[in-house]
């Protein structure tokens, strides 16, 4: 709350007393706790017979960093921050299981245990990367909760083209910068046979990772939005940038179908498309030419004479097809 306060007045001072006052606590807790947020990197100026004034933000996830910064109707409206969470999904689930609506966004400054597909972690350095979930609640048969990881993937890859970067899309729920991993995505849902209860929608980017930063196993295979652009990101922006980008990607699936997203996911996969991969796929593994994909969001692969309908799996390799 004194953050808010202090936002509030601006290039302004406001007294001990004032803050006192508003919040019902001693001129000494209030100074307690600009000391806190101090330690936390805000900037805040402290004068005798003026009181104190906000100079300076850090790159933080709160309300205070994003809400400004927001031009969405729903997605992000509340917004639950945490400084510490094991997993961002996980905390959405149950927020959504305890009746969270629809556009409810979970973010985390250091997830600990970050959750990929298959049971994979995900790296998430503190202060550095983006640990994001949605609860989203569509109105859809759980035949089409699929297609949410593509629309998702769409979103974020445009989102970082227009951040400096040039994003492409690796099926199913990849976004690369050269060839290497940059984010992912990770859809969870609840439903029953006639419909989708909701689904947690899960993001997380590498955007200011140094290469230190990945383990040993993934420093040929991670990279970082400020590895290739050269220059830091500023975290409240992305986000908001995101959160815009996904909600307008949303309401052309909801209003449209999903015809628009599998043309623009296209377009963004290109450096994938009609080119040689590897698919693993439980048990056995396709070696083909990535050749479409369908109306359903399933995989094309062309394996000599027979297209193969992949509709989970990864990509374990994607080379230059061979003339």
């Amino acid at each position: 709350m004194i953050l808010s306060f202090l936002a509030e007045g601006g290039d302004d001072y406001i007294s001990g007393a004032a803050l006192s006052d508003k919040l019902g606590l001693s001129r000494t807790a209030v100074w307690k706790y600009v000391e806190q947020l101090r330690k936390l990197g805000y900037r805040i100026d402290a004068q005798s017979a003026k009181g104190y004034r906000l100079l300076e933000v850090p790159d933080r996830l709160t309300t205070l960093e994003v809400g400004p910064l927001l031009a969405t109707r729903e997605l992000g409206s509340t917004l639950h921050h945490y400084e510490t969470l094991e997993s961002t999904n996980a905390k959405a689930f149950e927020l959504a299981q305890e009746g969270g609506s629809h556009g409810e966004v979970i973010v985390t400054e250091h997830q600990t245990l970050g959750k990929g597909r298959r049971g994979r972690s995900w790296v998430s350095p503190a202060g550095k990367s983006l640990a994001i979930s949605a609860i989203l609640r569509p109105e859809i048969a759980p035949s089409r909760a699929p297609e949410l990881t593509l629309v998702a993937a769409v979103a974020l890859a445009e989102t970082l083209r227009d951040s400096g970067v040039e994003a492409t899309i690796k099926w199913p729920n990849d976004v690369q910068i050269g060839g290497k991993k940059v984010a992912g995505i990770l859809t969870e849902l609840s439903a029953d046979v006639e419909r989708v209860h909701f689904v947690v929608l899960g993001i997380g980017v590498n955007l200011n990772s140094e290469l230190s930063d990945f383990p040993p196993e993934l420093a040929d295979v991670a990279t970082s939005v400020s590895l290739n652009r050269k220059s830091p990101v500023h975290r409240a922006l992305f986000l908001a940038a995101l959160l815009a980008k996904l909600e307008q990607w949303l309401d052309t699936w909801t209003d449209d179908g999903f015809e628009p997203v599998r043309a623009a996911w296209k377009r963004l996969a290109s450096s994938m498309l009609g080119q040689e991969v590897l698919v693993r796929v439980d048990q056995r593994e396709l070696r083909g030419i990535a050749e479409d994909l369908d109306p359903s969001g399933a995989l094309l692969l062309r394996v000599g004479d027979k297209l193969e309908r992949v509709l989970s799996g990864d990509v374990e390799q994607v080379r230059s097809r061979k003339s």
